[in-house]
């Protein structure tokens, strides 16, 4: 008698995975790792353009998910947001439709405070009129630079999440700097572990700092945060560090109270427009203590693909509870 036929254990062919469809490029690890749990359609596959119309699950890294591109998306579950940042989302027309979104917090904060020490080191010692000098064939002599030490500066801090966080345990350890934190909405005992003075006025920062730098999210109270009137407020050799959102910081404000001397000079990481082009910025870079960078904070290979597997090990964790998915039904690699 012949033995009975059996049945082969169930595979993640692509009819049984669920679908998400990837809005950007994502690092070739992170998509592999996507590829094990989803069936995955990319902006080059056939059927994309129709996303809005079939989607439930989508991942993101620089692309905007607008208020329409919601409104068009009646299957959609569910986001996952490559890095922090998710201005780019509308995250209140997702709340209002039970859209759930993910984003990473706290995967980036190392490279994203590494640029800050940069920014602010470059700034400090005139990094970067000296080497324009030097490219433009002129000879720089040691007594034309009057750089700054930050050897036990105080270092002002506007966000006490993650970033702010690692920026402060770089600069308490690395500089021997005193840390004065600002933040309304963290609560009382945040950064016990960590040496600091916390104020309940931004101005109070602002006035003894000799280094500001930003770490929260652009919204309706932060919008403007940084003015003239409060750049007005800070020493002559304070420098200004923007890593988090353009808009935060005033730019037309910014570029006057350079050139009034309010404040030693600004690192950038981000701008209202971005990219940052010559043709909207070109006042604010005439002036040789400004650093501008067009937010590459978090561009470092390790931090894409950390970030980026973030994502999506935070979206398929989703995935699995509402779609009632066995974990070891998919492969994974």
């Amino acid at each position: 008698m012949a033995p009975a036929a059996v049945t082969p254990p169930l595979s993640p062919s692509s009819e049984v995975k669920p679908t998400v469809y990837f809005l950007d490029s994502f690092d070739s690890t992170a998509t592999a790792r996507a590829e094990s749990f989803f069936r995955c359609i990319h902006p080059s596959d056939p059927g994309h353009a129709s996303w809005r119309d079939n989607a439930k699950y989508l991942l993101v890294r620089g692309s905007y998910v607008t208020a329409d591109d919601i409104a068009q998306a009646p299957l959609l579950r569910a986001i996952g947001k490559q890095g922090v940042g998710i201005d780019k989302i509308d995250v209140a027309a997702c709340t209002a439709k039970g859209i759930k979104v993910f984003n990473t917090p706290g995967v980036n904060a190392r490279a994203v405070a590494e640029l800050v020490v940069a920014l602010t080191t470059g700034l400090a010692r005139q990094i970067r009129p000296v080497s324009l000098k030097l490219h433009e064939g002129q000879v720089v002599r040691k007594e034309q630079c009057s750089g700054l030490i930050l050897h036990k500066s105080t270092i002002g801090i506007i966000g006490m999440g993650n970033i702010g966080k690692t920026v402060a345990k770089i600069f308490k350890g690395g500089y021997e700097s005193d840390i004065v934190a600002y933040d309304p909405y963290m609560p009382e005992g945040a950064w016990e572990d960590l040496p600091h003075k916390r104020v309940r006025n931004l101005e109070d920062l602002l006035a003894i700092s000799d280094v500001v730098t930003i770490h929260v999210p652009l919204t309706s109270e932060t919008k403007d945060l940084i003015g003239l009137e409060q750049m007005r407020t800070m020493k002559p050799n304070a420098l200004l560090i923007n890593t988090a959102r353009g808009g935060i910081v005033n730019e037309k404000d910014l570029v006057q109270a350079l050139n009034a001397g309010y404040i030693w000079g600004a690192g950038l990481d981000c701008h209202e427009q971005e990219p940052p082009t010559r043709e909207r910025y070109e006042e604010l870079w005439q002036h040789p203590n400004v650093i501008s960078l067009p937010h590459v904070g978090a561009a470092t290979a390790q931090t894409q693909r950390e970030t980026a597997l973030a994502a999506v090990e935070r979206l398929w964790a989703y995935v699995q509870q509402v779609e009632d998915i066995e974990p070891e039904m998919f492969e994974v690699r």
